[in-house]
């Protein structure tokens, strides 16, 4: 088995990756046809997914390097909330990669001149540049929106507050900019605030601190305190388990992988690497689930050819898999060869050798290949021949799965050899891919009546607002009541993300703008917790118990009823 690759991601897009690209740019050029959207239909989010933002680390005016880890935090965090209000926020893998296409080191600070050029490089729309300091105890950043097809440039947006604080003022000053970016969008501030709530400074320093380490056991020491700190925090386990692979510590990344959110942005690159990570520790069958689960969404070639040899390796037949392969990126030698490898075990043995020498015009030098041809035109092989059969004892022996070490199975012998692995992932065309999935899915919802689009937009704010993402669920929400003023579900929805939130007037207007439309028990609920927080003991029980009417079996209005009924205890 070949040694796996260190795990990196690269912008520009495989070939694989471009013929899925052309087949659903085809399906979205249909899905687009007979679209009669409205005017800001979703919120204005296709005119949002395609404004790209570039935020680059912020200066430290400090005059403390202990606090310069900051500056990569603000990057950070302002491009997370971007991207949970809609738009296309670059990541740091992104601007990395920039970085070096461009000749210049990680750390590079760049002028206004330089920043121009990364983000051209980057296709981007609209670049972030800032700066923060301290006073007393107090941090103070700011931050200017570049416009660059204009070249303008806007006055500084600044938020202040106790250092402690620090994530809620990087959220505030998102919501400035979210705000200037999108001026009719129309997320809460308190929302954006909230958004990173569960957020510790601790945890996110040390987070922060693990991705930019160069040192490798210092970013392993570093990550490893960031999701202790915060456990449920998605990029620190992705962090973590990408150390872990780089390192060959596959059963450890595999691990951190599946803490990963699979709906969010860095599911599918998670997924992926949790079957490389099975895969090199011989963990075949859960492999073999990994890459079906990212086939399901994106069948790209290497994720096809991986679950073919996860299949393989547990001595069933992967044809059909690795056909699929090559005809996704023919000029890929490696589907070829594990083609060959394929239908020679199924007996198709001229097929085998046609592979096998289109794998040989695209590399030639491999001395493995050249003894695998010369073994397979022996005068005892006859390419007309069924050779091995699936069901024959030897045929059975050459597909088994290998108990052998890696290295052990790097010399695999000429009459047994063994499928390769696609061990990189390119994580901006699965993005890329992903990105116009989601397109595809807006566009098919712009063909929709009005009130259908606001059930199927408040049924996915829905989805997001039970993973307690409420930048995300407020977003859709308001696209739903922009879709359909009367749809009940979504203003009780947006009620729930504001009580969330701390917004107790907004929570409140929208729970009553629900409960004028339709009953709802989730209406009744954010009332009645609202009235509990406020010591409205009488209101607070009258809205429990409509709940429970409604919905008699609802957790939620249960836990209402016991703590009002404890407060009333408490009081007497």
């Amino acid at each position: 088995m070949p040694t796996p690759g260190p795990f990196h991601t690269r912008r520009l897009p495989s070939l694989a990756a471009k013929a899925v690209f052309a087949v659903l740019a085809a399906l979205l050029a249909a899905a687009c046809a007979p679209a009669q959207a409205p005017a800001r239909q979703a919120s204005g989010s296709a005119a949002n997914r395609a404004h790209i933002v570039l935020v680059l680390p912020f200066d430290n005016d400090s005059g403390q390097p202990s606090l310069d880890w900051i500056g990569e935090a603000a990057a950070e965090l302002l491009s997370s909330r971007f991207r949970s209000a809609g738009f296309d926020a670059l990541t740091r893998e992104d601007r990395m990669y920039a970085l070096d296409h461009l000749g210049l080191p990680q750390g590079f600070q760049p002028s206004r001149a330089s920043a121009l050029k990364l983000a051209m490089t980057l296709d981007a729309s609209s670049i972030i540049v800032g700066s923060f300091s301290t006073r007393a105890g107090n941090l103070i950043a700011q931050a200017q929106l570049i416009d660059v097809p204009r070249l303008r440039m806007t006055q500084p947006f600044t938020a202040s507050g106790k250092l402690s604080g620090m994530i809620a003022i990087f959220d505030a000053l998102a919501w400035k900019l979210t705000c200037k970016l999108d001026p009719q969008l129309g997320i809460s501030e308190e929302t954006f605030i909230a958004a990173g709530r569960n957020l510790r400074v601790d945890g996110f320093e040390q987070y922060i601190r693990g991705v930019t380490e160069p040192d490798h056991t210092e970013s392993l020491r570093h990550l490893d305190l960031a999701v202790k700190l915060m456990p449920g925090y998605s990029p620190a386990w992705m962090a973590l388990g990408r150390e872990e692979y780089n390192s060959q510590e596959y059963k450890q990344a595999a691990a951190a992988f599946a803490k990963v959110d699979p709906s969010g942005p860095s599911g599918l690159e998670a997924e992926f690497y949790r079957g490389l990570s099975l895969l090199f520790s011989g963990d075949y069958p859960q492999s073999q689930q990994s890459f079906a689960a990212v086939a399901r969404i994106l069948p790209l070639a290497e994720v096809l050819n991986n679950e073919g040899v996860a299949i393989s390796r547990q001595g069933h037949d992967a044809t059909t898999l690795f056909i699929q392969a090559a005809a996704d990126d023919p000029h890929n030698p490696i589907y070829h060869f594990n083609l060959a490898i394929s239908l020679k075990r199924q007996g198709k043995s001229l097929a085998a050798l046609n592979e096998l020498a289109e794998y040989l015009k695209l590399r030639p030098g491999d001395t493995e290949a050249q003894s695998m041809e010369e073994a397979w035109k022996a005068p005892a092989f006859h390419p007309t021949d069924e050779g091995l059969s699936v069901g024959t004892p030897a045929a059975q022996t050459a597909a088994a799965p290998s108990s052998q070490s890696t290295a052990a199975a790097d010399s695999q012998t000429a009459a047994d050899p063994q499928e390769r692995i696609v061990s990189t992932f390119d994580a901006t065309a699965f993005r890329q891919a992903a990105q116009m999935l989601n397109e595809m899915d807006a566009a098919r919802l712009a063909t929709l009546p009005p009130q259908e689009q606001a059930r199927k937009l408040s049924l996915q704010a829905q989805g997001y607002l039970d993973r307690g993402l409420l930048l995300e669920a407020e977003r859709l929400f308001q696209s739903a009541v922009s879709a359909d003023p009367n749809l009940a579900e979504a203003h009780a929805g947006l009620a729930e993300v504001r009580e969330r939130a701390g917004d107790a007037s907004a929570a409140r207007k929208q729970a009553q703008a629900a409960l004028q439309l339709a009953p709802s028990a989730e209406a009744y609920l954010v009332l009645g917790q609202l009235d509990l927080a406020a010591g409205r003991l009488d209101q607070a029980h009258t809205e429990a118990s409509a709940a429970l009417r409604l919905d008699p079996s609802s957790p939620a209005a249960q836990q209402l009823t016991r703590q009002i009924a404890a407060k009333e205890k408490r009081r007497k």
